[in-house]
């Protein structure tokens, strides 16, 4: 490789682009020039430190080896980078700049997104986006500054901790409930309709019950989405296991043997090591900890009750 002197660092900032939008077209668009800019400094990058960083492929742009030794580089360099802007240029606590947070459809939509209004409101000068997806995120690949996920994150290099522990229970309309046959046994459930994740595209072990809970009953609608199950068991047509912070979104749901169907799962917050050092990222980990600790009668599914933080 050349020496660090022949190397045009906005260059590395332009293949940091490219190596997380996967293209180099889109890396243009996110950037505001034109595509052929892009590439024409990728070609030059790549003349600079005498090696080949990308394969391009139908798909997109892949790193070779050496891409993948340069991305370590350049991604500590960056958080180096936004921490000598923080610790020198002024106070090393002002919380200012733009976090992303990665969260799972139910617990971002439903808990995490109203909360996150009222951090804006005491954090004004930070910008938050909220990645909201139906899989984990992938924070080796910078998707996002920190993410909560279902299941413990086995990467290394990344800070993590027990988030909070939330409950699932069986639902179903109080109207549907009416007009139904009693159920008082999980062999009742042979009777009734449930809606469920698509088994084989749920991203996680933690998401097929059904299987276990009611294996004979018909589940005539499917979906990936928990807020789709969520919706259809409001318009009384059957029963779904939610997360009980969502079930108490809506008055008309009750819980439906609750001492045979009782789920407990775990949230799991996780950053990159050095992102977690940020200011700002480490002021929203904290405010997420004070609002799942406030909150935990609702995530046990013991209460209704949610409590905002001023």
């Amino acid at each position: 490789m050349a020496t660090t002197d022949h190397i045009n660092w906005d260059n590395l900032r332009l293949f940091l682009a490219v190596v997380r939008a996967q293209s180099a077209q889109e890396a243009a668009r996110h950037l505001g020039v034109d595509h052929s800019t892009v590439t024409r400094r990728l070609h030059r990058l790549e003349k600079e430190l005498g090696t080949r960083l990308f394969e391009r492929t139908p798909a997109g742009h892949r790193l070779t080896t050496a891409g993948h030794r340069l991305l370590e580089h350049v991604e500590r360099m960056e958080s180096t980078v936004a921490l000598v802007g923080e610790d020198v240029g002024g106070d090393s606590h002002t919380l200012t700049g733009h976090v992303r947070l990665g969260a799972t459809e139910g617990f971002g939509s439903f808990f995490l997104a109203p909360h996150l209004s009222h951090f804006c409101d005491r954090h004004p000068a930070i910008e938050v986006e909220l990645l909201i997806v139906p899989r984990f995120i992938n924070l080796s690949q910078r998707e996002a500054d920190l993410a909560v996920n279902i299941e413990r994150p086995q990467s290394t290099g990344q800070v993590c901790s027990k988030l909070t522990d939330y409950r699932l229970r069986l639902y179903a309309s109080a109207e549907y409930l009416a007009r139904h046959a009693p159920i008082r046994h999980l062999d009742d459930l042979r009777a009734h309709r449930l809606f469920g994740y698509v088994e084989e595209l749920a991203f996680s072990a933690e998401l097929r019950y059904l299987t276990s809970i009611a294996p004979h009953a018909p589940t005539p609608l499917r979906s990936t989405s928990i807020v789709a199950q969520y919706n259809a068991v409001r318009e009384g047509r059957g029963l779904a296991v939610l997360p009980c912070f969502l079930a108490a979104q809506s008055d008309g749901l009750v819980p439906v043997l609750d001492d045979a169907v009782d789920l407990l799962r775990t949230f799991w917050i996780a950053a990159p090591g050095d992102r977690r050092e940020l200011a700002r990222v480490r002021a929203l980990w904290d405010y997420l900890r004070e609002v799942a600790e406030r909150n935990q009668p609702l995530l046990m599914g013991e209460s209704s009750t949610v409590h905002r933080l001023d």
